[in-house]
């Protein structure tokens, strides 16, 4: 191989968590820079725009393009946010590698506020996220919560123009974009609950594809990679899609895996949460399992609606 061709959205932060990925292969496979290409892909969720991805196609149209050009050979690896990845992957394909997760709860930020709690009734906050949407009107159902699609410069730019008093957005996103300094608030975990796989860059690559499958797990975070097998086999059993408000986050400590999730109707009046402990070994069938706990706990009925 004489190249390795990284895929990846155009986005800013897309670009970052994709140079991020170079170095860390640079560094761990003694590589030079021009080892590597970064091959930014355009993906139908960026393109569009005006209306919610819900009624659009989902996590899927962030993905479909740049997973066709893996398929096809024209780049090696694709770099995602985890929270951005379907549960279903396409044949072939599998996601190999995360990179150590960075903080994974939202960020508020407001323009003459600093809190959520501290916005007037009425005020308007743009999401594009129905997790985020149904969390805001859970914790202030006197707020209106407006469609914020774009990237993270544009949602900034429609704070700038008004078209909010305040968003949320991921942490981690702003932090790899050195953009702390917008922050006025970070959003506790037990309150606002982030998405499955928030936080997280993962790696897509093809399945049997040995010379990138060995310069890949130099980089593997082994932690990480079960956490995110926890959430992601939580989101599944739920049918998760960006149809349906799920929060899931599980953290590691040694060999011992704590799992939080929760499922919320989108309207935020009715939550139900779930709490699992157990071995890091055994993460996917732990979020397996919190999926069947809490939809038992939230009846069949739940969930009728949501699509």
């Amino acid at each position: 191989m004489q190249t390795l061709k990284i895929g990846t959205r155009g986005s800013p932060l897309a670009l970052a968590q994709a140079h991020e990925t170079q170095a860390r292969l640079m560094k761990a496979q003694g590589l030079p820079e021009d080892a590597f290409e970064v091959v930014p892909i355009s993906t139908s969720g960026d393109r569009i725009q005006d209306r919610p991805l819900s009624e659009a196609g989902g996590k899927g149209l962030f993905t479909k393009e740049i997973e066709e050009a893996l398929l096809d050979g024209r780049i090696d690896i694709a770099v995602h946010s985890s929270k951005d990845m379907p549960t279903v992957l396409p044949d072939g394909l599998e996601l190999s590698t995360f990179l150590p997760r960075e903080d994974a709860r939202d960020a508020f930020i407001g323009k003459a506020v600093k809190r959520i709690v501290e916005l007037p009734r009425g005020a308007r906050v743009g999401s594009s996220s129905l997790r985020r949407q149904a969390l805001i009107r859970r914790m202030r159902p006197d707020l209106d919560v407006v469609m914020f699609r774009g990237n993270v410069q544009t949602r900034l730019r429609k704070l700038d123009e008004g078209v909010a008093e305040g968003t949320i957005l991921a942490y981690a996103g702003l932090k790899r974009l050195g953009l702390e300094s917008v922050i006025t608030d970070l959003m506790p975990l037990d309150v606002f609950p982030p998405a499955p796989g928030q936080g997280a860059i993962g790696i897509e690559s093809r399945i049997g594809d040995g010379a990138v499958e060995r310069m890949l797990a130099a980089i593997h975070d082994v932690p990480t990679g079960q956490a995110l097998a926890c959430e992601r086999a939580f989101l599944a059993a739920l049918d998760g899609s960006c149809r349906t408000p799920i929060a899931g986050h599980a953290t590691i400590s040694g060999e011992k895996l704590s799992f939080a999730g929760l499922i919320i109707s989108p309207d935020g009046t009715e939550s139900h949460e779930v709490r699992l402990d157990g071995p890091a070994r055994d993460a996917a069938e732990i979020g397996a399992e919190a999926a069947r706990t809490v939809r038992a706990k939230a009846g069949a009925k739940f969930f009728d609606g949501w699509a």
